[in-house]
């Protein structure tokens, strides 16, 4: 049967390159990824799955099955934009197929996953699934604006409580089993503005929050280390001031600090780093919330921390990943981590629900400008992800 699938996801190699090609001439930033939602859609219901829907936040969910166990695949429908259009040999809206890749923006973070999981839904239609139980393949959305946002609501409002996850984002075809989590805080400050020409007479708050800037460099030195996932990080992304007047001292600062999670550090131990740092007489630190308008009209939110997340090697859901890719490709897979967030940090980091990734491209892809993914890789990922389904 392993032979057969990877015959089939070989046969459909022009077909899935051709699906995501037309994705990735689909622009899709966060929060406007109507356009794109409709062509995945038309792209399942082709492929023959069960029921293709769109909940109220954008999200579409393909269901193949409708067994007692749930195995989801994630994968997120926006991107960032292009930056610099200098910077690119190609369009980024091409989708071009030349040379064994498919390019542009999207095509490894992440629609190339996506176009894998629709190939894999296709193939097991062809074989006949009837496991007892249920698929749901889900494009996902505003990921890259607030990653997990897309499952709090796929988990707290549509009530779909998957018993395993596999994420799509990309992996370079290893099998992923966690990622550091993030934070985003704030630290305020205030002072006393005076006359420019008499700056003794104030409070700067820019040379508190200089002062407090340099305490955090050395912060970051200190910061845990975890064996599989690394060492945590901090750092100031940036950094806001206010006076009555350019001729004034400033009476207000504020630190945008990006906080890389490892295992064992929370929120709480997060904030408490920085508080020790800090005269709460003139300062205060917050965790940031994010609320934005999905393209479907609806204003959804969460606290901006996504907790760090990891699966243990002996994991069933590992352990399950291991031998489907050996089932197919007759040797180990690579085991390693993201060092990027994915939507891992609600559906596992949030929700506990057994995660891995495996996803065609590389990450150091994500975010770049010529970004292409190899046919090859959508290809392997589109069998993988039908013989985990089958092997689960």
């Amino acid at each position: 049967m392993y032979k057969r699938i990877q015959d089939l996801a070989a046969q459909k190699s022009d077909y899935t390159a051709h699906n995501l090609s037309k994705l990735v001439k689909v622009k899709s930033l966060s929060g406007k990824e109507d356009k794109v939602q409709q062509e995945l859609m038309r792209q399942m219901k082709e492929a023959g799955f069960d029921e293709v829907n769109m909940d109220g936040l954008g999200n579409v969910i393909g269901r193949i099955g409708h067994g007692k166990r749930i195995l989801a695949f994630d994968g997120h429908m926006d991107t960032v934009d292009v930056g610099n259009m200098k910077n690119w040999d190609f369009d980024p809206f091409s989708g071009e197929i030349k040379d064994g890749y498919v390019h542009g923006r999207g095509s490894v973070d992440q629609k190339g996953g996506v176009a894998a999981f629709v190939t894999s839904g296709k193939i097991l239609k062809e074989i006949g699934f009837d496991k007892d139980m249920t698929i749901y393949f889900v494009g996902s959305v505003m990921e890259e604006d607030c990653d997990g946002l897309c499952w709090k609501y796929i988990v707290v409002e549509d009530k779909i409580r998957p018993d395993f996850v596999i994420s799509t984002e990309p992996t370079n075809l290893g099998i992923y089993r966690g990622q550091r989590g993030r934070m985003e805080m704030h630290v305020e400050f205030t002072g006393l503005s005076s006359h420019g020409s008499a700056p003794e007479r104030g409070k700067n708050a820019i040379y508190m929050a200089s002062r407090a800037a340099l305490e955090i460099e050395k912060l970051n030195d200190r910061l845990k280390s975890d064996d599989f996932l690394g060492k945590g990080s901090i750092t100031v992304s940036e950094v806001v001031s206010g006076s009555p007047s350019l001729c004034a001292v400033a009476d207000y600062a504020r630190l945008h600090l990006d906080r890389r999670l490892t295992w064992g550090e929370t929120k709480e131990s997060a904030v408490k780093e920085i508080e020790a740092l800090l005269d709460p007489r003139q300062s205060t630190v917050s965790i940031l919330e994010y609320r934005e308008k999905a393209f479907t009209g609806l204003e959804y939110g969460m606290e901006k921390y996504y907790p760090t997340w990891k699966m243990e090697p002996d994991h069933p859901i590992v352990q399950t990943g291991e031998k489907a890719y050996e089932a197919l490709y007759g040797k180990k897979p690579v085991i390693d981590k993201w060092t990027f967030s994915t939507n891992g940090v609600t559906i596992n980091g949030m929700y506990g629900i057994p995660t891995i990734g495996f996803g065609p491209g590389n990450e150091v892809m994500a975010h770049a400008p010529n970004e292409k993914v190899p046919v090859s890789d959508l290809v392997t990922a589109s069998a993988f992800y039908a013989a985990f389904a089958l092997m689960m």
